[in-house]
C-alpha cells in the first residue's frame, strides 16, 4: 500500500513539474511542497479515520454517497475515472517519446500499444499482480531519487559542479519569494496536483490483508517519505543550481548525475521516467476500474461492469479503462496531423485533471465532518482520529479553494480549470437527469 501511494504520487510532478513551479516562485517552492504535504497528511488522516471503521474498496466515493449525497459519490467516482484516464493517456504518449530516445525510427504508437496490452493483462491476472508491478515501478523511482539526493549532497560538500557557486546560499542569494505572493500560489496549484494519487490508499484498502493495521502504517509512513523525496531532491537541486539557471540546464536529474562523471545519466533517467510512465498507467487502470465497478454496483453503469473473473478482478471495467487509455496512442498519431503544437494541446488536456483530481480531497474532508456528526459513538477509543478536527477540516477546505481561485488567474492553468468545471457541471446534470429519482 505504501509503494502504491508512492508510485501514484511521485512522477511527472517531480520529474517534470518542478521546473515550472521553481520558475514561478523560486526557492520558496520548498515551502509550497511542505505546506501542501501537511494538508495532504490531514486529508489522509480524515480518510484513515473513516477507513479504520469501514475499510472498503473505492472508499472515498462510498463515503461521499453515505455521508453527503449520492451525487457527490457519483461525481467523486467519475472525477477519479476522468483524472486517471487522462493521466494514462498522457503516459502512453510519453512512453512513445521515451522509447524514441533509444530507437528514433520506431513509430511512437508501437510502444504505447505494447504498454497498454501488458498492463491490461497484468491487471486482469489479480490485484496482487498490479501491486507487485507497482511496487517495482515505485522502487525504481525511489532509488533514483535517493541516489540523486546523495550525489547532490556530495557535490554540495565537495564543490565540483562546474556550474557556478554551490551551496545552500543559492536558496536565498538569488531571491527566495521570487514571484511574490501570486507566484507562490500559482506554484501551489501545481504542487498540489503533483501529490494527486496519494488517495490510492483509499482505493486499495478493501483488498489489503489486515487492512486496519496496514492502513495506519501506510498513511503514517507515506506522507513523510513523499515530503522527504520531494523536498530533499528539490533542496539539492536548488543548492547546486541557482533557481534562475534551472530552466536552461535541461533535466536537473541528468545534469546532477553528469557532474560526477556518470556519462550514461541521460539513459538512466530516461529509463526511470519510462517506468514512471508505466507506473502512472498501471495506477490509472487499477483505480479507474475499481471506481467504474463501484458505479456499476450502485446501478449507475451497465450491469456488465459488475462481472468479476475467477481472480476477483472486475475484468470488464479493466478492459474498458485500458481501451480508453489506448486512445492516447490514437491521439499521438492523429493530433499532429491537425495541430502544429499538438503537445501543448495535450498539456491542456492533462492539466484539466487537476480540479477533478481534487474532488476526492474535498469530499474526504466534508464526509469526515458528517461521519463525526452521525457516529460520535465510533470515535470513543478510536486510535486514528483526524488531528485538530473540525478546525483542520475547515482550514484544509479553505486552502484548497484559494489554490483553485489562483489557478483561474494564471494564464497557464485557467483553461484546464475551466475544462474541469465544465466536466463536473455536465456530470452533475447527467446525475440529476438519470439517477436522482432512483437514488431517492
Amino acid at each position: 500500500m505504501q509503494m502504491i501511494a508512492l508510485g501514484g504520487t511521485i512522477g511527472v510532478g517531480l520529474f517534470m513539474g518542478a521546473k515550472s513551479t521553481i520558475e514561478w516562485t523560486g526557492p520558496s517552492v520548498l515551502l509550497a511542497y511542505a505546506i501542501a504535504g501537511v494538508f495532504l497528511y490531514l486529508i489522509m488522516r480524515a480518510l484513515g479515520e473513516m477507513l479504520y471503521d469501514n475499510p472498503i474498496s473505492g472508499s472515498f466515493s462510498h463515503f461521499a454517497s453515505e455521508y453527503m449525497h449520492p451525487v457527490f459519490g457519483y461525481l467523486t467516482a467519475w472525477s477519479n475515472i476522468f483524472q486517471w484516464v487522462v493521466v494514462g493517456i498522457s503516459e502512453m504518449i510519453a512512453i512513445g517519446t521515451y522509447m524514441q530516445f533509444w530507437w528514433p525510427s520506431i513509430p511512437s504508437w508501437v510502444p504505447g500499444i505494447i504498454a497498454v496490452v501488458f498492463l491490461c493483462i497484468a491487471n486482469l491476472i489479480s490485484v496482487s499482480a498490479f501491486g507487485e508491478l507497482e511496487y517495482w515501478f515505485a522502487l525504481i523511482k525511489v532509488v533514483t531519487i535517493i541516489a540523486m539526493i546523495i550525489v547532490g549532497l556530495v557535490i554540495i560538500v565537495l564543490g565540483f559542479n562546474g556550474v557556478g557557486p554551490t551551496g545552500i546560499s543559492n536558496l536565498w542569494s538569488h531571491g527566495f519569494f521570487t514571484g511574490g505572493f501570486k507566484g507562490f500560489f500559482f506554484a501551489l496549484s501545481i504542487v498540489f496536483a503533483s501529490y494527486q494519487g496519494i488517495e490510492l490508499i483509499g482505493v486499495t484498502a478493501g483488498e489489503a490483508e489486515n487492512p486496519k493495521k496496514t492502513l495506519v502504517k501506510a498513511i503514517q509512513d507515506t506522507i513523510g517519505r513523499i515530503l522527504i523525496f520531494y523536498i530533499g531532491s528539490i533542496f539539492v537541486m536548488l543548492s547546486i543550481y541557482p533557481w534562475d539557471k534551472i530552466a536552461n540546464i535541461g533535466s536537473p536529474f541528468v545534469e546532477t548525475f553528469s557532474q560526477v562523471g556518470i556519462t550514461a545519466a541521460a539513459s538512466i533517467i530516461n529509463f526511470v521516467v519510462l517506468t514512471a510512465a508505466l507506473s502512472g498507467s498501471n495506477s490509472a487502470i487499477y483505480s479507474s476500474s475499481r471506481m467504474s465497478y463501484l458505479l456499476a454496483q450502485q446501478g449507475q453503469l451497465p450491469d456488465r461492469y459488475n462481472k468479476i473473473n475467477k481472480h476477483g478482478v472486475p475484468y470488464i471495467s479493466v478492459i474498458s479503462i485500458a481501451t480508453g487509455i489506448l486512445l492516447g496512442v490514437v491521439l499521438n498519431v492523429v493530433l499532429p496531423l491537425f495541430y502544429k503544437g499538438a503537445n501543448q494541446v495535450f498539456v491542456y488536456v492533462y492539466s484539466s485533471s487537476v480540479l477533478p483530481g481534487m474532488v476526492p480531497w474535498f469530499v474526504i474532508i466534508m464526509s469526515e465532518l458528517k461521519f463525526r456528526k452521525q457516529h460520535p459513538e465510533k470515535l470513543i477509543g478510536h486510535p486514528f482520529k483526524m488531528p485538530l478536527a473540525p478546525f483542520s477540516n475547515y482550514l484544509t477546505l479553505l486552502v484548497l479553494f484559494v489554490t483553485l481561485v489562483f489557478m483561474f488567474f494564471n494564464d497557464d492553468t485557467r483553461i484546464p480549470l475551466i475544462v474541469g468545471i465544465v466536466f463536473l457541471a455536465l456530470m452533475t446534470i447527467l446525475y440529476f437527469v438519470r439517477f436522482n429519482k432512483k437514488a431517492k
